[in-house]
């Protein structure tokens, strides 16, 4: 896109109170049968209009019709039995209560295509729609069948590329994929996980996206934030790789991290989309924090290859204080706009 510094956010917003429980992050929905599917319509076109009105240039779905950024994928596929539960470690950092892989896993059916095609009735900006990664959906599931984390894995992108070719025919500009298992399985991501990527991105038109982070503002995830010390330089493993990958795009988290903004120089080449809101702190950000951040990323990254946005989901917040976070990230990034018109 023709627009300078392009603003958006990464995944999900919170959903609406009759639609969910408010700041529960992949809470179960209060409707049932068909004011279910009305219910989730009007939160996806209900999300759209206010990142329009906070001034953002590219339009998310803002995960307003699934509970989860994972599973609700793999809801719609065979070969996964949801009934029969295992307990594995997500991510070496948490365990957790998953759906067990019983035979060959095939997609029988569009899974976000309606809700795309919906979306884009509703704006005339760009459309960004985010799926789950190869690697982080087999992170998500117990394997009783396949044996091998990279034969499911390709598996899987085979699939998502499928839902990707349809979203783009629908109307979506822009495809991303989450991936932050990339930010655990530095020898996988290295033997198989980029290329696994790649597969899922073949043929595309559309912009491609991978965003790595380091997960949502949950207590497992901040704990683990907490261990890591004074530097978090888990992206120099997938960095160099993913510069040399056939996506357009890098996400990375930045905002309130102890992220090295210099690791920004290893994608030098890509598009850079950074961080510049903290998910995790329910402190809305002035503009001018959010232009800081920005600003400081432009000595590794040109300006017409940054993409200001939020470091991950903001499901787990109030819809007050994401939308206010919505609306510092568009005026942050117009500071800086208009330095570098002055400049």
């Amino acid at each position: 896109m023709s627009t300078l510094l392009p603003t958006s956010i990464v995944g999900s917003l919170p959903k609406p109170s009759w639609l969910s429980e408010p700041e529960t992050l992949w809470s179960p929905w209060r409707l049932e049968g068909a004011e279910l599917d009305e219910g989730r319509l009007d939160a996806l076109h209900l999300a759209a209009a206010e990142q329009t009105l906070a001034g953002l240039d590219v339009i998310s779905d803002g995960e307003q019709t699934r509970q989860h950024f994972v599973t609700t994928f793999i809801e719609h596929l065979s070969g996964v039995d949801f009934a029969r539960r295992e307990t594995v470690r997500i991510r070496d950092r948490y365990d957790a209560s998953v759906p067990t892989v019983v035979g060959p896993v095939r997609r029988e059916r569009p899974v976000f295509v309606d809700d795309a095609v919906s979306l884009r009735t509703r704006t005339d900006k760009p459309l960004k729609w985010a799926l789950p990664g190869p690697m982080t959906m087999i992170d998500t599931l117990y394997d009783a069948h396949y044996g091998s984390r990279e034969e499911l894995a390709r598996e899987f992108a085979a699939l998502l590329n499928q839902e990707a070719r349809e979203l783009e025919a629908a109307g979506v500009d822009i495809i991303q994929f989450d991936e932050p298992a990339f930010n655990v399985f530095f020898d996988d991501v290295r033997d198989w996980g980029v290329e696994v990527l790649e597969r899922a991105a073949e043929g595309l038109r559309a912009e491609t996206v991978v965003h790595i982070c380091y997960g949502y503002g949950i207590k497992a995830n901040t704990d683990w934030k907490a261990s890591l010390g004074t530097e978090w330089r888990q992206y120099e493993e997938t960095f160099p790789l993913l510069r040399d990958s056939a996506i357009d795009t890098v996400s990375l988290e930045s905002r309130g991290s102890h992220v090295p903004m210099e690791l920004v120089e290893l994608l030098r080449g890509k598009k850079v989309m950074l961080g510049a809101i903290d998910v995790a702190d329910p402190r809305v950000e002035t503009p001018e924090e959010v232009a800081d951040t920005l600003r400081r990323a432009l000595a590794f990254v040109d300006a017409d290859r940054l993409c200001p946005s939020t470091n991950c989901g903001m499901a787990p917040l109030s819809r007050d204080v994401a939308q206010g976070k919505m609306r510092a990230l568009a005026a942050g990034t117009a500071l800086l706009r208009a330095e570098l018109a002055g400049s």
